[in-house]
């Protein structure tokens, strides 16, 4: 029986599914891996092989196009025109080749494929190209060629990261610009790297890195899966903006989209070779995304394995990525990519509706990734709850290193707008944050940039509203709107941050209250730039109150750095009464106190803990982070001995609670 099973005796009456899908993967592993004669990672090598390469007597230009009846490269070294030297020929299995003299081709030529088929014929970028420019003023997308004299040379080579806990800073690089524009690696490299080093994160997850022709997809919608978006710079900028965050201790997390593709034909793969299932299925009820308007991978096709798993070496290996975050896993787990699904039992995730190829791939994905670099990290964004997904793979499991706790921003928001303050109950506060399987770890978050799209609103903004118009001045006398906003901003943060087991996940700018949503250019707000940048000035500004949260969240990540591992002591509920809407518990030697009431403050409030001596280590009502101040945080408390718990070492604490704060006591 898999450890999986054993774990949580509740998935015994689908033992047979797990185990059929465990060996189904094993199966296929030993198969690409020629009975365990290579490495999954000798496999994943196609970005060496396809793609254009410059070789010690040329150039080499390999594609896979089986559908394809004719071939040619063209491009500016022949005025785009169809030639003899530039023509493919058909050598094995679907794959194209051409050699050309090392004079032909120069370094940031454009080029793209000719591909004639039956039928028909079109303009192609290549599948397996390395870097997608597009032209100012046609907007015609291109492959560039990417071989500089003096490419750049990392001088961090052996990063490890640090977990303990992962803190990740979920980045944009092309809104990260104060600017109305888009932001560029090097801006992104110079001016918001440190920031996040001096905030504490000890990790950023990078959005749309992969090549996407429509800039408002968030990245999305990707046409070219081995190019990084030339929109903020070159791929030798990239490569120094990791380079620079290694060096700052700082690890890199690539957010990788292999659960769908554009459907885009000049700009990506969608009917590359004239037909519709190269990479696709050929029934085209499972082909087409009906919720993403996008093509959906075959993953029982061993060539799409390739590109897949070639595409997860090749960001490792040359741009030294230490790990990703899979985007739309519940789409690829099911054939109803989750779509109208409830799931609410186990029944519901197996209900014989499962996608074993595509589960085949992300455990397959999983073990190449960490044979590539042990410590890599691999984070799955799924939110049916699939169990098993962040275990280990001998156990059962998916191979996943943390999965996201997606349940978390929903109870938030859902809070925020359907209770009233006083029904803010610590029980329902406790659950959520703390129900996870416990064998899997999670990333835990408040909101990442799914909860702040145009639409929809930031934590923030749904506290504060129009106020953050008008009161976020020191200047002017504040509103009831912006100290509650503030209060809870601080509070939820810190209790979601600190029941985590594994990481925490921050979107950059919504640690100081960032205003507003996000809306990429488009037509319908007349490509406006406005919503898809970051107002670091407001942080900066001591005359706002915005410096005030963001204080907040550098000292709460301190702190949280200051425990050893921290994500894997035992945290041990204390207290908790909806009637008082007071929470409590501990981790290690500090203590965690929440009063969610909106209006009680409680003078003595007791509630029994390990017997010693406290002091405050961090108060969200401090005057240094925005609040009133109503609590001396010099003062020490003490225990007070109680005969009947003392011989479990444990004893009384009495303390001022003021409404709508929480506080941190160490044990000294």
């Amino acid at each position: 029986m898999l450890d999986i099973v054993k774990n949580d005796p509740w998935l015994e009456p689908f033992s047979r599914s797990i185990e059929d899908r465990n060996n189904y993967f094993l199966k296929k592993e030993k198969e690409l891996t020629q009975n365990g004669k290579i490495r999954l990672s000798d496999f994943a090598t196609g970005y060496l092989y396809f793609g254009l390469h410059k070789t010690t007597d040329g150039w080499v230009f390999r594609e896979w196009a089986p559908n394809a009846t004719e071939i040619f490269l063209i491009g500016t070294f022949n005025n785009w025109q169809r030639m003899e030297p530039y023509r493919l020929r058909s050598i094995e299995k679907g794959v194209w080749e051409v050699k050309i003299p090392p004079e032909h081709i120069r370094h940031q030529d454009l080029y793209k494929l000719l591909v004639s088929w039956e039928g028909g014929s079109g303009e192609r970028i290549p599948a397996w190209c390395r870097r997608v420019v597009q032209d100012a003023q046609t907007h015609i997308f291109s492959a560039q060629v990417w071989e500089p004299a003096t490419p750049y040379t990392f001088k961090i080579t052996n990063f490890k990261p640090d977990t303990s806990p992962l803190l990740i800073y979920e980045c944009h690089v092309g809104m990260a610009t104060a600017e109305e524009k888009v932001g560029t690696y090097n801006e992104f490299r110079e001016n918001v790297l440190p920031r996040i080093k001096n905030s504490g994160y000890n990790a950023i997850q990078l959005m749309a890195i992969q090549e996407h022709p429509y800039y408002g997809s968030f990245g999305y919608h990707v046409s070219n899966f081995f190019a990084p978006t030339s929109r903020f710079g070159t791929p030798d900028e990239l490569r120094q903006l990791i380079d620079a965050a290694h060096e700052m201790g700082i690890a890199v997390i690539m957010d990788i989209v292999h659960s769908h593709v554009v459907k885009n034909e000049l700009e990506g793969i969608a009917r590359f070779d004239g037909s519709y299932d190269l990479y696709f299925p050929s029934n085209p009820n499972r082909r087409n995304h009906p919720a993403w308007d996008s093509l959906c991978f075959d993953y029982g096709k061993n060539e799409v394995l390739h590109f897949l798993l070639s595409n997860c070496k090749y960001w490792m290996e040359e741009y030294r990525f230490d790990g990703f975050r899979f985007d739309g896993v519940t789409s690829m787990l099911y054939y109803s990519h989750g779509l109208e699904e409830s799931f609410t039992r186990y029944d519901d995730y197996y209900n014989n509706r499962q996608d074993l190829d595509a589960i085949c791939y992300l455990t397959l994905a999983n073990k190449l990734i960490h044979e590539v670099n042990p410590t890599a990290i691999t984070i799955a964004e799924e939110v049916s709850g699939m169990p098993g997904l962040g275990l280990d793979i001998k156990s059962g499991g998916y191979g996943f290193d943390y999965r996201m706790a997606m349940n978390i921003p929903d109870f938030w928001i859902k809070t925020i707008k359907e209770r009233k303050d006083e029904e803010w109950h610590p029980s329902a506060i406790w659950w959520e944050t703390t129900n996870r399987r416990a064998d899997e770890k999670t990333i835990s978050y408040v909101e990442s940039h799914d909860q702040a799209l145009v639409g929809d609103k930031t934590i923030i903004f749904r506290l504060i509203d129009a106020d953050m118009y008008w009161f976020m001045s020191k200047l002017k006398s504040s509103s009831f709107r912006v100290d509650r906003g503030m209060a809870l901003h601080k509070m939820i943060r810190l209790v979601t941050a600190t029941t985590i087991n594994g990481g925490y996940l921050n979107f950059m700018g919504n640690e100081f209250g960032h205003p507003e949503w996000i809306d990429f250019p488009r037509e319908g707000n007349n490509w406006s730039h406005k919503y898809a940048r970051r107002q670091w000035q407001l942080a900066d500004d001591k005359n706002l109150k915005y410096h005030y949260l963001g204080d907040f969240d550098k000292a709460m990540i301190n702190l949280i750095k200051s425990v050893p591992d921290f994500q894997t002591t035992t945290i041990t509920k204390i207290w908790d009464k909806d009637d008082d809407n007071v929470l409590a518990y501990m981790r290690e030697r500090l203590l965690f106190v929440f009063n969610f009431h909106p209006e009680k403050s409680f003078n003595d409030y007791g509630m029994l803990v390990p017997e010693g001596e406290y002091s405050i280590v961090l108060n969200t009502d401090n005057f240094r982070f925005g609040g009133f101040g109503l609590n001396n945080d010099t003062v020490h408390h003490f225990t007070h001995h109680d005969p009947l718990y003392a011989k479990d070492g444990k004893g009384w604490i009495k303390i001022y609670l003021p409404a709508r704060s929480a506080f941190v006591l160490k044990k000294i």
